[in-house]
């Protein structure tokens, strides 16, 4: 068990000096000469834990201490211990010491051998003077890349009038370098009184050893070494290193310029040194700049300090981060090439070739950001306080110190983090997260010029490439949150961010007229967005969209670049304080078992003193109090701490040590879990887990790059996706048909790079689109030019015809006009006419209006084609997009549109029309299967949204859920408006704006198997049901899933099913397939009550007036103990037929009962007081099922699977019931699929979702 025990403050604490006889050597010497004596260290003491004798301990293997060496492989070093006391202030010192051999246990990843050196890089020096007292800091890296950090103080000894010094190292896994100073400046103290003892040092570190490190979050640990109380930060979160340390220090010593050109050289993976003539400001800058480039992680050899003998590291080919003494800053110079030099002291950066850096600069907008940002930072203490008195308590002048400090870094990591989201948030747009692959060709190509030398050295590095593994894992880091946050805001004030439009360019043009438009206006990038603000959204808005008042997201124009100026005003997390116990004098185990059980009993009480609501902080109570009882053999206690943490936030559970808990159980513990329920849970969860045969995590990345064999259509579809020019399969399978006709069905290599190459050509000459203002006026804001012609021949006029998402308009010749040809939902008529020319007969097109009476006709040529099967197609796609109230019909028409110009341009042949043909699907739709909408449909229908849209095919709707916004709004609390939560097959959740009905997120995941259910708690949390029998507890501010209850996990086969609504005081209940139905506790997430029933399969519960009705095979009313009160079973006509209740909905203000059947085209209504017989039926005309069933106002909607209006497929049907005349009011059509899931926002819409032949959310207005 031991090495799965977190570590504490100590790791080691070692002793460096001068052994007893080099001593007497020089004391020889100096009586004979004046030069400066230089001794070789030795490690003199090794102080590692665990400290405690083991008198009365038990064999149970766990250790008394933090101490994970027990476990460990150590080596044994034989060593000569010679302990020299320093002298006292005043006098000369005693040569009492005393030599012996001993054994010393030594953790495997500290290298006892290079210590002496690292602790005194520049020597041990024997002089005539005193020296002060000096810290430096260290850092270990093993080949693993795990990181051991260290601090070293100098402590000044006096013998016959010379003087040397000894060093203290102490070694932490943890980078708690001003923690660590502290607890050394307090052994300072007592050494000033007293000599140099093992006895005392051994103390020190023994009471270092008993210090718990704090878990991630908002609670500090603090304790007192006096005469200072010493405060360990916790981590932010798992992935992120504890932040101890001043992190302004490099903006003290550079200015922007070269903490840009550092950041540079790093993320460039360059042989960087850092140079000073102060030891401890090598390491605490250098771990300032990783901290800089987070969550982006330094791989390569990091060695912050090099004695004097190591200086032959820097001869290595590799790349390096090192860190020198300013004595040696021109013979490294002089000795290797193509280092890059960074000078602390005076502020320079430089090569070792020259006195400049060839580097690439940090992108323009990136650095001007940073540089903005870096000026607003207050870096100077003493302004802060220049305003208070003078301070009379140190430990109060120190917290307010450390809380200025704290603030500081927090806005130093805004700043640093702002700077490289803005530095790689485009990558996200040329990933495919299904196959793994970044497009990086074409990511450059989206680079402005100026920028490019720094992105292609960059995404050379294995910096970058772990960065893209963590962006293709969906890992939700730092950069993600952030860019999460930006990305909604830039959404939010872009109509279409993915593309350039009129306003862009207007903007552009109007700020320098003299410089030609060299924007891609058309990017060809078919897997388009929604729109995002339509007019009509505008009006059915769910609440007036939420702006924050704090907090700046500026939109700045540099050149052809898009950028959103973050500027947060987010105050830190406000931090909970925890204060340690005072340390048992005696280092024996009755006084360090007592010792921890006081912190178990003072973590009683705060545990007793949180609000429930407040789980963040109790998850870290629970977390140390667990560690407690782990180490006072509380197995069964520590086991319970862990459960609720569990609950509470799984992100800190501590998986590995509970396994090793469960192990180490004896057999009169377990006799004692039989009657701890929720202790048998959290054993029966750890055990299936080791069952579970763990799957290895897919982790490559993979560039894109052409294909170089023939490709059937499923490899043609994988490789057209990794491409990045389209997504959805069934477009992707029309499109090999076209590239296959009259041929045979696979795809030449040649071919794909001859569409490929054609397309991308196609966007570079996007680029050169030139608009005038006076045409840019006629267009909307959120338009963008996707074709424009040669120019042609018109009865309006020569020009050129073009393109875009709404309309063809003529772009005349000689002076620039706008003559608008037609939007295309005003089009009557597209055909082509022959015009005699004379023996020639000229193709010409024409397109009738119906808002003009003239016909437009243009002489296309051999484009004729080509611009009628667009035209025809862009007209199909928006009249089917008016008719359904679905824009992303008019999308995906252009996508094919864009797919046609390809292809026609790819084949060159006189089958290429044809060919593109193949793509019209919309045109082919139109006059093959014309699909008339209801009126009834028309009216209520308001919009439909896709949440499948980011995926290669449709998903099943399983659930849908609405949580109101939140009027009070803050800007850490997340966005405040109403959202729209959708549950898609294998676990992925997608969230919605319901403002702007716009994708927010478009996957949360959780588990992978199917969700049952969804329900919104006190706005901050949903509750969703799995099939895999677990709860999972989504925090709605950062969209991730921290808490899981697994109470159901029991059961074999068992599934979460709808949840009712809150129950005063905060309750709920869940339910399980196998009868299982559990009353949780909302505030501690504990089991209230638990209760079984018996049947084959519990589908549902619902709470009615104190009631519970439960929907299974038959549906009962239950008494509050759960034993079944009433039970009413299938009608008898129903009986014979394989179906079962689908759903119920109880009206106590009229006593009735409306039911429904899985295969039944009825609702049945039954009296409350008889279920013998429903007394009326409601039949659904053209219903095969119904699915779901929800109350709105004084309605019932019923979602039914159906026919389709030609009966040759499956359609989707909602049913609008009276329930006052129980008679159907409207029936609707908008779906290609059953409907499967309805929910009501704030009884104002209606949503329902669909199966996966449609795959679409439906918005309804409610009369």
């Amino acid at each position: 068990m031991a090495d799965h025990l977190p570590s504490g403050l100590l790791e080691a604490c070692v002793v460096v000096g001068a052994s007893g006889d080099k001593l007497k050597d020089s004391l020889q010497q100096g009586n004979s000469t004046t030069d400066l004596l230089i001794l070789d260290p030795e490690v003199l003491q090794v102080h590692v834990p665990p400290f405690v004798t083991k008198e009365n301990a038990d064999e149970s293997g766990v250790p008394r201490t933090f101490s994970r060496v027990q476990c460990r492989r150590s080596f044994i070093k034989k060593k000569e211990r010679l302990v020299v006391a320093p002298s006292g202030p005043g006098g000369a010192g005693s040569s009492e010491g005393a030599t012996v051999t001993e054994d010393v246990s030594v953790p495997k990843d500290i290298d006892l051998m290079a210590l002496p050196q690292l602790c005194f890089p520049g020597g041990l020096q024997v002089t005539n003077e005193p020296k002060e007292e000096r810290f430096h800091f260290l850092v270990f890296t093993d080949v693993f890349g795990n990181q051991t950090h260290g601090v070293v103080v100098h402590v000044k000894c006096f013998r016959s009038d010379l003087y040397t010094a000894f060093a203290i190292c102490v070694i932490s896994k943890h980078p708690y370098y001003n923690a660590l100073k502290d607890c050394l400046s307090c052994l300072l103290v007592q050494l000033r009184t007293c000599r140099l003892s093992e006895e005392r040092v051994k103390e020190f570190a023994a009471k270092l050893s008993l210090v718990p490190i704090p878990p991630p979050g908002q609670l500090h640990v603090v304790f007192n070494l006096r005469p200072l109380m010493i405060v360990l930060p916790s981590r932010e979160d798992k992935e992120h290193p504890a932040v101890d340390l001043d992190l302004h220090l490099p903006f003290l010593c550079f200015r922007s310029k070269q903490i840009l050109q550092i950041i540079t050289g790093i993320l460039m993976e360059q042989r960087v040194v850092f140079f000073s003539a102060d030891w401890a400001r090598l390491t605490l800058v250098a771990e300032c700049f990783m901290f800089y480039i987070h969550p982006l992680h330094w791989q390569h050899p990091y060695v912050p300090i090099l004695s004097a003998q190591m200086l032959d590291f820097i001869m290595a080919p590799t790349a390096f981060l090192m860190g020198c003494h300013l004595n040696h800053f021109e013979e490294v110079a002089a000795e290797t090439d193509d280092l890059i030099l960074i000078n602390i002291d005076d502020g320079t950066v430089s090569s070792s070739c020259s006195e400049t850096v060839d580097l690439p600069d940090v992108p323009f907008v990136s650095a001007e950001c940073f540089t903005k940002r870096r000026k607003g930072l207050q870096l100077q203490y003493d302004l802060e306080v220049c305003h208070q008195g003078a301070g009379t308590d140190v430990n109060e002048m120190r917290m307010l110190r450390r809380q200025w400090q704290q603030n500081l870094n927090w806005e130093i990591q805004k700043v640093t983090l702002e700077l490289i989201v803005n530095m790689f948030r485009d990558v996200s747009g040329h990933l495919n997260y299904e196959h793994r692959v970044f497009n990086s060709e074409e990511f450059l190509k989206t680079r402005e010029l100026a920028d490019l030398p720094f992105y292609r050295k960059v995404l050379e590095t294995h910096i970058f490439h772990s960065f893209l593994k963590d962006r293709l894992n969906r890992k939700m880091d730092a950069f993600t949150l952030l860019f999460y946050v930006s990305d909604v805001r830039m959404k939010a004030m872009t109509d279409n961010p993915r593309r350039p439009t009129m306003q862009e360019m207007a903007r552009k043009y109007s700020s320098n007229p003299e410089i030609r438009l060299n924007k891609r206006l058309g990017m060809s990038l078919p897997n388009l967005g929604e729109e995002r603000h339509l007019n009509l959204l505008r009006q059915t808005s769910l609440k007036k969209t939420i702006i924050p008042e704090s907090g700046e997201y500026t939109l700045r124009k540099y050149g052809s670049k898009r950028v959103l100026w973050l500027s947060f005003k987010i105050p830190p997390k406000p931090v909970k304080i925890f204060k340690l116990t005072e340390f048992p004098p005696p280092m024996v185990h009755h006084h360090v078992q007592n010792y921890y059980g006081e912190l178990i009993i003072l973590l009683g009480k705060a545990i007793s003193c949180v609000p429930p609501e407040d789980s963040t902080l109790l998850a870290r109570y629970f977390y140390l109090r667990g560690f407690m009882n782990t180490l006072c053999s509380k197995r069964l206690d520590a086991l319970s701490d862990f459960q609720n943490l569990y609950k509470t936030d799984i992100e800190i559970f501590p998986t590995d040590l509970v396994k090793a808990l469960v192990d180490s159980l004896q057999k009169d513990e377990f006799s004692q879990v039989d009657r701890w329920p929720e202790l048998k849970r959290l054993i029966f969860k750890v055990k299936t887990d080791n069952e579970m045969v763990l799957v290895q995590a897919d982790d490559h990345v993979k560039k894109f790059q052409l294909p170089k064999t023939h490709m059937l259509q499923e490899d043609f579809v994988k490789r057209i996706q990794e491409s990045g020019i389209v997504k959805d399969v069934a477009t992707i399978h029309r499109l090999f048909e076209a590239l296959t006709v009259g041929q045979q069905k696979q795809i030449d290599p040649e071919v794909f790079r001859v569409f490929y190459t054609f397309w991308k050509e196609t966007e570079v000459e996007a680029q050169d689109v030139h608009l005038p203002a006076e045409v840019m006026e006629h267009l909307d804001n959120n338009e963008c030019v996707y074709k424009l012609s040669c120019s042609v021949k018109t009865n309006q006029g020569v020009g050129k015809i073009a393109m875009t998402q709404k309309r063809l308009f003529l772009l005349t010749d000689g002076r620039p006009g706008f003559i608008e040809i037609t939007k295309f939902r005003d089009i009557k008529e597209v055909k082509i006419s022959f015009a005699p020319f004379l023996l020639l007969r000229i193709p010409s097109l024409k397109i009738k209006c119906s808002l003009r009476k003239e016909v437009f006709e243009a002489n296309l040529k051999s484009a004729c084609d080509l611009w009628n099967l667009m035209v025809r197609e862009m007209w199909a796609g928006r009249t089917m997009a008016d008719d359904h109230k679905d824009p992303q019909y008019m999308q995906q028409a252009l996508t094919n549109v864009l797919l046609m110009d390809a292809v026609v341009g790819c084949l060159q042949t006189q089958k290429a029309i044809f060919a593109a043909s193949k793509l019209a699907y919309f045109d082919r739709v139109k006059h093959e299967v014309p699909v008339m909408v209801p009126k009834t449909t028309l009216e209520t229908l308001k919009h439909k949204i896709n949440p499948s849209l980011d995926l290669p095919a449709p998903q099943t709707v399983h659930v849908l859920l609405y949580t109101p916004g939140q009027l009070s709004y803050s800007e850490a609390d997340g966005d405040g408006n109403p959202k729209l939560w959708c549950a898609l097959s294998g676990g992925r959740v997608v969230v919605f704006d319901a403002a702007s009905w716009s994708m927010q997120q478009n996957c949360v995941q959780v588990g992978s198997s199917q969700l049952n259910c969804m329900l919104g708690l006190d706005q901050d949390q949903v509750w969703i049901g799995s099939q895999d029998s677990i709860i999972y507890i989504i925090d709605t501010r950062s969209m991730s899933c921290n808490k899981q209850l697994t109470e159901h996990r029991l059961l074999h086969g068992s599934c979460f099913n709808p949840t009712v609504p809150l129950l005063p005081p905060r309750q709920t209940y869940s339910c399980s397939a196998d009868g299982t139905v559990i009353l949780w506790d909302l505030s501690t997430l504990k089991v209230k009550k638990q209760f079984q029933l018996t049947c084959d399969r519990l589908m549902s519960i619902q709470l009615f007036n104190g009631t519970l009705w439960c929907c299974k095979d038959g549906i009962v009313e239950l008494r509050k103990n759960g034993t079944p009160h009433r039970k009413m079973t299938l009608p008898e006509d129903l009986r014979s037929m394989s179906t079962e209740f689908s759903s119920l909905i109880l009206f106590l203000e009229r006593g009735q009962l409306w039911t429904s059947c899985s295969d039944s085209d009825e609702l049945c209504l039954w009296h409350c007081k008889d279920l013998t017989k429903p007394f009326l039926r409601v039949r659904l005309q053209n219903c095969t099922g119904v699915n779901c069933m929800i109350k709105v106002k004084n309605q019932i909607w019923v979602g039914c699977s159906g026919p389709s209006p030609d009966q040759c497929r499956m359609s989707g049907k909602i049913y609008i019931v009276d329930t006052e005349s129980h008679s159907v009011e409207k029936e609707l059509m908008a779906h290609t699929d059953s409907v499967q899931a309805l929910c009501s926002a704030e009884g104002r819409y209606v949503l329902s979702g669909s199966a996966c032949q449609d795959g679409k959310i439906a918005i309804w207005k409610v009369e």
